[in-house]
């Protein structure tokens, strides 16, 4: 629970004054650890375990590397599942060293440790090499996840904003246009941006781009203010993975709009009712919380705050201009 919240020293300390701790309460901490970025501790951690570990350890061991870059540590582990441990990787092992070799730029060894799995790949397996692609801008391997993942998962708009992303990144608009079209045109819609916060235990929701909260008037205009408050000390809004082919303005006012800045804005109106009295503030999103990182460790420096931004991946905490993934995304 602890952990979900954002606080992996409540979850350390209830782990610690367990007096008899089972496998699941070894493989949570583990995973916690990994969750927040801690991979060092984590594996600090497997060594003291005294309990056979499973599967499940082992997604959380390369969850962790995957979080943390460490490419040599995380191959390390997944060789020893079976020559050490006795252990046959499964998909969601496999899913992890593919992102892991991916994300670390190591594309073509991701797609031959592909090649050589002994059962089919799934969609959280070419999800991993997408995003990898998406990353490095590796269309020819992008465009083969995508065909894997429309016949796996027709409905998922994943690989077509992926394909669409790598398109405009590179600057190829046209191509993004026709990849846009299609998606339209084949039904699947794409998932809105959201963030969560509470304030005074009611869960307030925010879309991208959305007016919806009765409050949205309020919030875009202190938004408008801490905006400017940050371009004096050297914010410069992240136009450049603003991915439409528009003037430069207008990327600025969509990048305005994403969902976790009227968060971020709304708990500063409500402060004094948050945890900790507003000194760490967390929102939720339910999407990867990429073109708000700068934009959120100039503001935890400008307001003294540790913000907490819990995305589909993981944990970013962000204090004094540092985000604890260490840019590593």
């Amino acid at each position: 629970m602890h952990t979900r919240c954002g606080s992996i020293a409540l979850s350390k300390k209830v782990f610690e004054e367990t007096g008899c701790r089972d496998l699941v309460s070894w493989n949570s901490m583990l995973k916690a650890y990994g969750l927040h970025g801690k991979a060092k501790e984590e594996l600090q951690l497997f060594q003291r375990m005294d309990l056979r570990p499973d599967t499940a350890t082992f997604v959380a061991l390369l969850s962790a590397c995957n979080h943390s870059g460490m490419v040599e540590e995380g191959m390390r582990i997944f060789d020893s599942m079976f020559k050490k441990h006795g252990i046959i990787p499964q998909l969601d092992h496999y899913a992890c060293m593919v992102d892991i070799l991916g994300r670390a730029g190591q594309i073509t060894e991701a797609e031959e440790l592909i090649s050589r799995m002994p059962m089919e790949p799934d969609s959280v397996v070419w999800s991993a090499l997408l995003g990898s692609c998406r990353k490095h801008g590796e269309t020819r391997l992008a465009k083969i996840a995508v065909s894997k993942l429309k016949q796996m998962e027709p409905e998922n708009s994943l690989g077509y904003v992926q394909m669409s992303n790598i398109y405009s990144s590179g600057g190829r608009f046209n191509e993004a246009g026709t990849i846009r079209k299609e998606m339209h045109g084949s039904g699947v819609k794409k998932e809105p941006g959201l963030s969560w916060i509470e304030v005074r235990n009611q869960v307030h929701e925010f879309a991208s781009g959305g007016r919806q909260h009765p409050q949205i008037d309020a919030i875009c205009a202190k938004l408008q203010v801490l905006i400017g408050q940050l371009n004096e000390v050297g914010y410069v809004p992240e136009t450049r993975l603003a991915l439409h082919d528009i003037e430069e303005e207008h990327k600025q006012e969509q990048l305005f709009h994403h969902s976790e800045k009227m968060a971020l804005v709304f708990a500063l109106m409500n402060e004094g009712n948050l945890h900790c009295g507003g000194n760490v503030i967390r929102i939720m999103k339910n999407i990867r919380s990429v073109l708000t990182a700068n934009f959120m460790k100039l503001a935890s420096d400008f307001l003294q705050k540790e913000i907490i931004v819990r995305d589909s991946n993981r944990f970013h905490h962000f204090k004094n201009k540092i985000c604890s993934c260490n840019d590593y995304w």
